[in-house]
C-alpha cells in the first residue's frame, strides 16, 4: 500500500514539473472560487469585451450564464450582446473569412480552453505579454512564443519589457533567451492589483464555462453528503436492532 502511493505520488510531482518546463517564466498560481457569482459575473463582461470579438465559445449559451449566476434582468441585458436571445450560442463578433486573413488562421473556441490548458496556465499566459518589435503584433508572450494574437489588455496593463540572459549553447556558442519579465516604460490605465483582479476574474469565469455543471454539483454536494450521513446512521442502528436477539456463539 505505502509502494502504491509513492509511486502516484511520484507521477503526480514529474506531471507537476512538466507542466512548468519550457516556460521562460514560471506559471502563476490563482485560486479560482466558483462560489464566487459576482467575480464569475464580472469575468464574462471581460470574456464579452475582450475575447468574444474574435473567438467563439459555441457549447455555452448566454441563458445559461444567466442561470448559473443567478443574474437579474438588467445583468443578463448587459452580457447579451445586441440582437441575440438568451437561449442562443456564444459566438463571436468577427466573421471567420476576416479573421483568417487578420491572424492567418481563424481564432479557437474558448468554451473548454480552461481544462485543456489549466487555470495557472490562462493567468499566466493572459498577464505574460511583453514588447518584441519583430512580431506582427509588435508582441510576443513569455508561455505561448510566437503566438499570433495582439496583447488585448495593452491599454490597462501596458507592454511590459522582456528580460534577456546569455544561454550556453551544445556547440559552446550563446544565445539570448528570455529569462523575465520587468513593468512596462508607460503603465497601463489600471494599476497592477486591479488589473491582476480584472484577469483573475476572467480566468475563474473560463473555468466555469469550461465545466458549468460543476456549479450544480456543488450546490447538490451538501445535501449528497448529508443523505449519506444519514443513511449510514438508519443502517447502523438497523444492524444493531436485528443482532439485537441473536446470541453470539461461545469460543
Amino acid at each position: 500500500m505505502i509502494r502504491a502511493i509513492f509511486i502516484i505520488a511520484s507521477v503526480m510531482l514529474a506531471t507537476a514539473a512538466q507542466g512548468s518546463e519550457g516556460y521562460a517564466i514560471p506559471l502563476q498560481h490563482v485560486s479560482v472560487d466558483l462560489s464566487d457569482k459576482a467575480a464569475l459575473y464580472r469575468g464574462a463582461l471581460t470574456f464579452q469585451a475582450q475575447c468574444a470579438t474574435c473567438h467563439t465559445a459555441k457549447y455555452m449559451r448566454y441563458g445559461r450564464v444567466a442561470s448559473d449566476l443567478h443574474l437579474s434582468d438588467d445583468q443578463a441585458k448587459a452580457l447579451l450582446p445586441p440582437k441575440l436571445k438568451l437561449g442562443d450560442e456564444m459566438v463571436n463578433f468577427m466573421p471567420a473569412d476576416y479573421a483568417k486573413q487578420v491572424f492567418g488562421v481563424e481564432p479557437p473556441d474558448l468554451s473548454l480552453v480552461a481544462r485543456v490548458r489549466g487555470a495557472d496556465w490562462l493567468y499566466t499566459y493572459l498577464t505574460s505579454f511583453y514588447t518584441d518589435p519583430t512580431k506582427r503584433w509588435g508582441v510576443n508572450n513569455a508561455v505561448f512564443p510566437d503566438v499570433n494574437m495582439p496583447d488585448v489588455f495593452a491599454a490597462e496593463q501596458g507592454v511590459q519589457q522582456p528580460v534577456y540572459a546569455d544561454v550556453k549553447m551544445p556547440d559552446g556558442s550563446t544565445e539570448k533567451r528570455l529569462s523575465g519579465l520587468k513593468p512596462p516604460v508607460i503603465p497601463g490605465s489600471l494599476p497592477p492589483e486591479e488589473f491582476n483582479s480584472m484577469v483573475k476574474d476572467l480566468v475563474s469565469y473560463m473555468v466555469y464555462m469550461s465545466e458549468p455543471a460543476k456549479m450544480q454539483r456543488m450546490d447538490y454536494g451538501p445535501y449528497v453528503l448529508g443523505f449519506i450521513l444519514f443513511f449510514t446512521i438508519l443502517m447502523f442502528l438497523l444492524k444493531k436492532e436485528y443482532w439485537r436477539d441473536i446470541k453470539q456463539p461461545e469460543s
